[in-house]
């Protein structure tokens, strides 16, 4: 029982908001009359020189003590005796948690979009250094049409500015100060919630005891963003694999983030790639353990829910990681242009340019524009060359109605300068979303 118990060995991770809370609450209890003043001073400088020996020395564990709230009270006791016991006046374990763990929640979410911001701004540098640089776009992994290799980098971009709007959404959400519920239906005493909720930087108090203490919303909406987040950095981490093997070449990862192999001379592993794609696993298995905790619980509080904190903490710790890692790799790989440029002239990537033209110039049916280039890819394919290499009789000898212009839209380079609609990859509309991206919270230097 001693052992399965205790929070200790997680919970002391929350002694920092715990002697923060308790700060505010003891503050409150003495302007409402409810702790005389002296005694509120000795708890106010008992709880300090306990923070500066925490921040000093760490929490020294003892399962008997249970939790972060007791060891915290405990210290405060032996510091300056009886009085210590009157901290806890108006409030319960259940509102304390609920508190402590929301404002650690909050910081963690606050530096999350820190290191979003970090990561936003190295895809947008290296997007503005590659928006002329021309790699296939893929679909189903097959080359389908040339895009700029700065337009690739801006898609990542937008999915980590989605991903820090989540973490935002979900920070505004939360940010109500649950203190002052008490175990579960609030308290008899004269307490002032709006004062302590304002202390500790809530927008306001929570508006009904039992969701108080039995809420744990904020911290899943953490593991939910937080699983988003993972995929995203996943899917790049995946890329940056895929791009750093041989028969992709398209770059070269730093000796920071690779590593050798034990026999083989020659390898140059993108390990911290992988294990930002394998984080994202551990992550997803974070959200669901605390699904799958909460999925079931009645009101109010139950002791199930002292595991909330370690798939939180865990995510944190990987997500943290990921984004540092990925921001490292993005900010320090070498592009081969060439080679992707090179793959970006095979597979019939301007295929597609060819069936716009015949619709736009020689007036076909969408339908029919997409058979006649099925029939001049197939050519292609059969005389081993690609589309612009063909001449305008081999052109004409499938449709009469193909000219000479159509070799103006064959290139690489003039497809990717086609593509210029709003949200496009022509290198001016990509040059457009990197000024606006310039312009976003954490960017603007």
């Amino acid at each position: 029982m001693r052992e399965i118990n205790a929070s200790i060995p997680f919970d002391k991770k929350l002694w920092r908001h715990d002697i923060r809370a308790s700060l505010a609450h003891v503050a409150m209890l003495a302007d409402q009359g409810i702790v005389e003043s002296e005694d509120a001073t000795q708890i106010i400088n008992g709880l300090n020189q306990i923070a500066q020996e925490y921040e000093s020395d760490g929490v020294t564990e003892d399962l008997d003590l249970e939790d972060i709230h007791m060891h915290v009270e405990a210290r405060l006791a032996e510091i300056i005796g009886p009085v210590a016991g009157r901290l806890h006046t108006a409030r319960s374990r259940n509102d304390q948690v609920a508190t402590d763990f929301r404002l650690w929640v909050r910081a963690a979410m606050d530096m999350v979009d820190g290191a979003l911001a970090a990561l936003q701004k190295a895809l947008v540098d290296r997007a503005e250094e590659h928006a002329d640089t021309i790699m296939p776009g893929f679909t189903h992994l097959q080359s389908a049409q040339p895009v700029s290799l700065g337009h690739h980098m801006m898609a990542y971009y937008e999915m980590i500015r989605r991903d820090r709007s989540r973490f935002a959404d979900a920070r505004k959400r939360m940010n109500e100060s649950p203190l002052g519920a008490a175990a579960l239906a609030g308290t008899g005493f004269p307490i002032d919630r709006e004062k302590t909720a304002s202390m500790l930087d809530f927008d306001n108090p929570t508006a009904n005891s039992l969701d108080s203490v039995s809420d744990r919303d904020f911290a899943l909406d953490y593991l939910m963003a937080a699983t988003q987040c993972s995929l995203h950095l996943s899917r790049l981490a995946e890329e940056f694999v895929i791009w750093a093997s041989q028969p992709f070449g398209f770059i070269k990862l730093p000796d920071s983030f690779s590593t050798g192999s034990s026999i083989m001379p020659q390898k140059r592993n993108p390990d911290a790639a992988e294990l930002v794609r394998g984080h994202c696993g551990r992550i997803v298995g974070a959200m669901n353990a605390l699904v799958i905790t909460m999925k079931g619980l009645p009101l109010a509080y139950s002791k199930d829910m002292q595991d909330d904190k370690p798939p939180v903490f865990e995510a944190h710790d990987l997500l943290g990681l990921s984004i540092a890692a990925m921001t490292g790799m993005v900010a320090e790989v070498e592009f081969n242009g060439d080679r992707m440029r090179a793959l970006a002239e095979s597979g019939y990537s301007t295929a597609t340019d060819f069936a716009d033209w015949l619709v736009r110039e020689a007036k076909l049916p969408f339908r029919e524009a997409h058979h006649v280039t099925g029939s001049v890819v197939a050519l292609a394919e059969e005389q081993n060359c690609g589309l612009a290499d063909l001449t305008l009789d081999q052109f004409q000898a499938i449709d009469s109605r193909i000219n000479a212009d159509v070799f103006s839209v064959l290139s690489v380079d003039a497809s990717v300068a086609s593509r210029s609609s709003y949200g496009g990859t022509a290198p001016d509309q990509v040059r457009v979303q990197i000024a606006k991206a310039r312009k976003t919270p954490g960017l603007e230097s």
